[in-house]
């Protein structure tokens, strides 16, 4: 998995210094656009629609130097519409990191695809932002956070929910401030994922480098099939490519981690306001897939999306908490406890608690609390970019630093792990590990690829 590369060492610590134009202000706080000389030099690994829509949302701020994209079309659209066409572009995301006139990075590559330029990006001297689910696996997220704390580089997930101070920041103030009481039960409504039908092999597309695409993941054919027809419910064509990387458990964790990073991570977040230090203890639950599995947890079949379709999965803490990923009912996170409930998702906050602010106003610094008193200006992707913008100013944990964010996500890939073994899980959250089930346990890694091992560097000074 990992793979020691001194002379990528050697040549980090020779350009470990280099922070060519990084003495203007990292972050300009007013919503007018920047002069071009205080916007940051930013370096981008994946630029297909997430990173589009980020880096739109934070343009006034950032200047793209640098694209790596497996997928020609996609780089060469990107770097017109964001750098009007003056970008490097790079097909190896590593020559990009090499690079010493810019110290921070945007990682919006698909799942598999995140723990290797994040790790190595931090080795290289870089802060990053990078999409949502941080990794792949649990062990995954064991190796960034070692990373994190070796070269206290920034790295900011983008579950912006964390930064939307009018919904979901503001139900963890109601939280944090008592006005719920002890939470008893949490949950997590997430929708489930599509299905597909077959979908037959076919060439990539002459811009797409296939090989580069699939990376540490394993080598299969590139598939396609147009939309339409009733075994296609995606709303768009069928592949296990790009966007629809999601419903492939080798890219993937299906909608687990892909809605899972963001409701699981707000309902991890009330749990630990509510003094909650600990994870769970055991998982059980059932869900329903596309496919069959085999005695170790791998689909059977290959030509289709083989994610979870529908999923009700109880995750037990210590002292009866519960906390429930589901498919089947409204989308948003549902907190309750002993004094009250509230329902918080993307378009409403709702419950008794909610409106009884309007006699009983929270505290003027009950936002400021729950947001690591950090400033919090604009709303929802723009201030979590704000936020990590003042965060690498100011050397700062951002508000979705990796810890945190690995906490909840560690939850998303134990239900994974459930739904594909079909068993109910013991779970050990100090070691990380699951308790008395070896092929179970098995499924905490993966292995990567031979020539697509992480390169481990040496740390580099933030």
């Amino acid at each position: 998995m990992f793979k020691n590369n001194p002379k990528r060492r050697q040549f980090l610590k020779s350009t470990a210094a280099v922070g060519a134009g990084l003495t203007t202000p990292y972050f300009v706080s007013s919503p007018a656009r920047a002069a071009e000389s205080d916007r940051m030099k930013i370096g981008v690994i994946g630029a297909g629609g997430m990173a589009s829509g980020n880096i739109n949302t934070a343009k006034e701020w950032l200047e793209v130097v640098a694209i790596a994209e497996a997928d020609s079309g996609r780089a060469d659209g990107f770097n017109n519409r964001f750098a009007g066409g003056k970008a490097d572009i790079y097909a190896d995301y590593r020559e990009l990191l090499s690079r010493g006139d810019f110290e921070v990075v945007h990682v919006a590559t698909p799942d598999h695809w995140h723990t290797k330029p994040v790790v190595e990006a931090m080795y290289a001297g870089k802060d990053i932002y990078c999409e949502k689910p941080l990794t792949l696996t649990i062990d995954e997220g064991k190796l960034i956070r070692k990373v994190q704390k070796e070269t206290g580089r920034i790295v900011q997930v983008g579950t912006q929910q964390r930064s939307t101070y009018d919904l979901f920041v503001k139900a963890m103030a109601i939280v944090n401030e008592g006005r719920l009481g002890n939470i008893t039960r949490v949950q997590a409504a997430i929708g489930g994922a599509p299905a597909s039908g077959k979908i037959p092999e076919a060439n990539p597309p002459a811009e797409l480098d296939w090989e580069r695409w699939l990376g540490p993941a394993p080598r299969v054919a590139y598939r396609y099939k147009d939309a339409g027809g009733e075994d296609n419910n995606s709303g768009r064509g069928n592949t296990n490519a790009h966007y629809e990387f999601r419903w492939w458990y080798e890219y993937s964790g299906g909608k687990l981690t892909d809605w899972g990073a963001h409701h699981v991570d707000i309902c991890n977040w009330a749990l630990t306001l509510n003094g909650q230090t600990g994870g769970p203890e055991s998982i059980s639950g059932s869900a329903t897939h596309p496919v069959e599995f085999d005695d170790q947890g791998n689909p059977v079949q290959n030509d289709r999306y083989n994610t979870a379709t529908a999923f009700n999965f109880s995750l037990k803490y210590a002292g009866g908490t519960e906390l429930v990923i589901r498919n089947d009912t409204r989308n948003g996170v549902l907190i309750e406890g002993e004094k009250g409930r509230i329902f918080v998702s993307r378009g409403a906050l709702q419950g008794g608690p909610v409106e009884e602010l309007e006699t009983n106003p929270l505290p003027e610094d009950a936002i400021s609390k729950v947001y690591k008193g950090l400033p919090i200006e604009f709303n929802e992707r723009k201030a979590h970019w704000a936020n990590f913008l003042h965060c690498v100013r100011e050397r700062k944990e951002p508000i979705s630093d990796v810890h945190s964010h690995m906490k909840g996500l560690n939850l998303c890939h134990l239900a994974g792990i459930a739904a594909r073994t079909g068993r109910d899980l013991k779970w050990d959250d100090a070691k990380e590990e699951i308790v008395g089930d070896e092929q179970a346990n098995s499924m905490l890694s993966r292995p990567y690829r031979e020539g697509y091992e992480i390169e481990m560097g040496d740390a580099v000074s933030s």
